[in-house]
């Protein structure tokens, strides 16, 4: 592909050579031949691709690149933004092989869309549904009566249970669980649990601990995609419920009854308790743990190994446990740093009063 060819894709601005040819994208420590495009968009590179063989980058509008230093250069304002566009560009998919497997296991009662890819091991319950062009890598299960979209892409591991619901273009990947039953127990008398919460102190024992089936589903929206080892928990009775275009990272649990809007970003380790609302596109930073039925409001931000146990206003930054406004915990934060020379000071004065007394 011509330098210039990807300029147009990337909408960037193009010096120099537009008629290089590229043929692949790399760091710029690994740069070999003329026909390596480098990606040195942050200041923090600028110094490996000048020590570089690289003679064709893409950079940040922000830089300076020495006169002659490059054949050709692409110049970008979002440098991210255009990362994932060149990156799209150049996929590297993984490999999968159309039809259906040998050694896959599939109801005669499911139904599969065109041009599905069917990988190895993989276990199709009876009432199945899946979209055209959705991809299932190996050992795959898919319960009774599921449903699964278009053009999706399922990695290897994946649980979907039983009556799960799954939009078009969604990407599962390794090991996630969708439709586990959620943690519900209840016992027979008030224990330990409800009296702490009503009193502050433990009134009751638990002397047993009964299961609350889960009869509910989940469903999930069009575009989302679920990173590896997460799992989304299925409704008590009605749907556990992850809104279009969010993205969930690694090692997410979501418990049941949660309802997650659009365009939501989830990071790594957070966990969301039953019956919370999520609204649309919140962000939720690495560990944020959530309480059972807390509401956040739309386009809510909350900073990382923040724990919310109370409402979150839309359009408010919180952090810290129990997650306040982001201005308070600072405040809170700086208060915190000046507790040694507030403690000096109190030593200080009582020494006055002392020796003010002894006179």
């Amino acid at each position: 592909m011509k330098l210039s060819e990807i300029a147009d894709v990337l909408g960037a601005r193009l010096v120099g050579d537009g008629a290089l040819e590229i043929h692949r994208v790399v760091h710029p420590a690994d740069a070999q031949s003329s026909e390596d495009l480098v990606l040195a968009m942050d200041k923090s590179l600028l110094g490996a691709l000048l020590a570089s063989s690289a003679r064709a980058a893409v950079v940040s509008s922000r830089m300076e690149i020495p006169d002659g230093r490059l054949d050709g250069c692409l110049v970008v304002e979002r440098p991210r933004w255009a990362m994932g566009a060149l990156l799209r560009l150049f996929d590297r998919p993984v490999h999968v092989d159309f039809g259906v497997h040998p050694t896959a296991v599939i109801s005669p009662e499911a139904r599969l869309g065109a041009d599905v890819a069917i990988g190895p091991f993989v276990v199709i319950g009876p009432g199945v549904v899946i979209g055209d062009r959705t991809r299932i890598m190996s050992h795959v299960s898919i319960g009774a009566d599921a449903r699964v979209g278009s053009d999706g892409l399922i990695h290897p591991g994946v649980r979907i249970g039983d009556r799960v619901e799954i939009g078009d273009r969604v990407i599962l990947h390794h090991n996630v669980s969708l439709g586990a039953d959620g943690f519900s127990f209840v016992t027979p008398e008030p224990g330990s649990v409800e009296t702490a919460k009503s009193s502050g102190r433990v009134g009751a024992v638990n002397t047993a601990i009964y299961r609350i089936n889960s009869i509910g589903t989940v469903i999930i929206g069009h575009d989302v995609e679920i990173g590896a080892n997460s799992a989304v928990d299925r409704g008590t009775v009605s749907v556990t419920r992850i809104g279009n275009n969010t993205k969930i990272d690694n090692l997410v649990q979501i418990g049941h009854n949660v309802v997650i809007g659009d365009n939501c970003m989830l990071c790594g380790q957070v966990g969301i308790a039953g019956s919370a609302v999520v609204g649309n596109r919140v962000v939720l930073a690495g560990r944020v743990a959530v309480a059972d039925h807390v509401h956040i409001g739309d386009d809510a931000v909350v900073a990382a190994m923040s724990g919310v146990g109370s409402a979150v206003a839309p359009k408010t930054v919180v952090a810290g446990t129990p997650a306040v406004e982001r201005g308070r915990f600072f405040e809170q934060i700086m208060r915190l740093n000046r507790l040694k020379s507030l403690f000096a000071d109190v030593e200080a004065l009582k020494n006055k009063v002392k020796a003010i007394e002894s006179k």
